[in-house]
């Protein structure tokens, strides 16, 4: 069973949730008990993986834009893939930066408030 494919909030909170998982809560760091994800292990590749991270962070923004967000909330999640993705590819310290804020998971909580407000899941 794969993520639902429809244009609906419901469709669309899942597969975000999902992509915010594996960029950011995929693996688990031995000895640390701390979570990372696709994002910080692809930014250990120098430049490149900061552009793929980019790409896969920039995902969540089309979904969100998709959802009819504003331009604000939008202007917001893009500034936080900017900043990480800019900080991200400083050699050594964008890698503890990447580990720590998690741009990807910042924005998926805009989302999540704009759908709880707009779009509630209604428990059945």
């Amino acid at each position: 069973m794969g993520l639902p494919l429809g244009r609906d909030p419901e469709s669309i909170r899942q597969r975000v949730l999902a992509m915010e998982h594996l960029l950011e809560r995929s693996f688990i760091v031995p000895g640390i008990n701390r979570p990372v994800g696709l994002d910080a292990l692809v930014g250990l590749i120098p430049v490149a993986g900061d552009v793929i991270g980019a790409i896969l962070g920039s995902y969540i923004i089309w979904e969100a834009r998709n959802l009819g967000m504003s331009k604000w909330q939008l202007g917001r999640m893009a500034g936080n893939l900017a900043i990480d993705t800019a900080l991200g590819a400083v050699p050594l310290a964008g890698d503890l930066f990447d580990f720590l804020f998690r741009a990807n998971t910042r924005n998926v909580r805009i989302i999540k408030r704009h759908l709880d407000k707009h779009h509630p899941v209604i428990e059945q």
